[in-house]
């Protein structure tokens, strides 16, 4: 009987104990999704505000027609644009604002212009943040078998180049990229993991694949791209796809770029685990990419580490198990 005792009690005490952790974790979910609204506000209202400065500099600047025109344009956008596609328009009233010459400004609004740009620098900054700590969270194996984010939406990065980080004239270098997501027989896809020079400490994880050359297609460059970073040499039209596209702007080296990433899958048979072959790495690559290791879905979901693409653990489950439909998906 005492025996039995000792058995309830330490049960009971694994109850609470886990009831008390469930609500703390609770409690802990709910203050970074108050601080992400918060900090989603404060982004907000600092894009609102560049806009209203934007207009000031179209009324006051003597621009060109045309780019006062398309200036005027991108702004009144930017402002009714729904969430989901506002990361494009907002890259292009960055993308005017570097056109405009800031000799031509009154220095107060030159200033004032200055100013509303470096917010809205910092206030994306502050809401990755907050997106990047509630998303560690989320993707806790426990936090999402209990459902405790409830119905609350997977929150979502803001990418928007920085405007410090222009090339010459302004405008962003456009870059198309075909990538590959390779998967192995265990599911898993494999990952590099890098960094740019121009940001010291930080690092990120990327599928294979890169730059197209000139007069070179998709397919053709992502099993280029496969065979020179991994080793593999798998046909192009063994991969499937493209199946994902990825529209978007960042700045590597102090450049700012205009990515337009296509996404093929490349499904790996046979028991034993591929050997990846790095010798084809670029001079660049050599000094920028650390490692590469498999990653599964689970730590995908678990890991708060950065990944490109960021939906990269919510999506490519669901395609590796109902195929591809044929269909091309935009993704961020």
């Amino acid at each position: 009987m005492s025996a039995l005792l000792v058995l309830l009690t330490v049960l009971a005490v694994v109850v609470v104990l886990g009831g008390l952790w469930l609500v703390a974790t609770a409690n802990r979910l709910d203050r970074l999704h108050v601080r992400m609204d918060a900090a989603w506000a404060a982004l907000d209202a600092a894009l609102a505000r560049r806009a209203v400065v934007a207009r000031t500099v179209v009324a006051a600047a003597g621009l060109p027609a045309g780019q006062a025109e398309a200036l005027r344009v991108a702004t009144e956008g930017a402002e009714i644009t729904p969430r989901p596609e506002r990361e494009l328009v907002e890259n292009e009233v960055t993308r005017l604002l570097a056109d405009v010459d800031r000799h031509r400004l009154p220095a107060p609004l030159a200033a004032e212009l200055t100013d509303a740009e470096h917010r809205v620098v910092i206030a994306r900054r502050v809401y990755n943040d907050a997106v990047r700590d509630t998303l560690a969270l989320r993707r806790r194996r426990k936090v999402r078998y209990f459902r405790l984010a409830g119905k609350a939406r997977l929150p979502e990065y803001f990418e928007i180049a920085e405007p410090s980080l222009v090339t010459e004239g302004g405008r962003p270098t456009p870059r198309t990229a075909a990538r590959v997501l390779l998967v192995d027989e265990k599911r898993r896809v494999l990952l590099f993991n890098g960094r740019d020079p121009g940001r010291v400490g930080e690092s990120f994880w990327f599928t294979t694949g890169g730059e197209v050359a000139d007069g070179e297609d998709l397919r053709s460059a992502a099993a280029r791209e496969l065979r020179e970073e991994t080793g593999l040499d798998i046909p192009g039209d063994r991969l499937v796809g493209p199946v994902w596209r990825r529209r978007v702007e960042f700045s590597f080296d102090g450049r700012r770029y205009e990515g337009d990433e296509w996404f093929f899958v490349a499904e790996l048979t046979g028991a034993a685990e591929p050997r990846i072959d790095t010798s084809g790495f670029t001079e660049l690559e050599v000094s920028t990419v650390d490692e590469y290791r498999w990653w599964s879905a689970e730590e995908l979901c678990d890991t708060a580490e950065t990944v490109y693409p960021v939906q990269l653990a919510e999506l490519l489950p669901e395609l590796l198990d109902s195929g591809w439909d044929g269909r091309l998906r935009s993704i961020h």
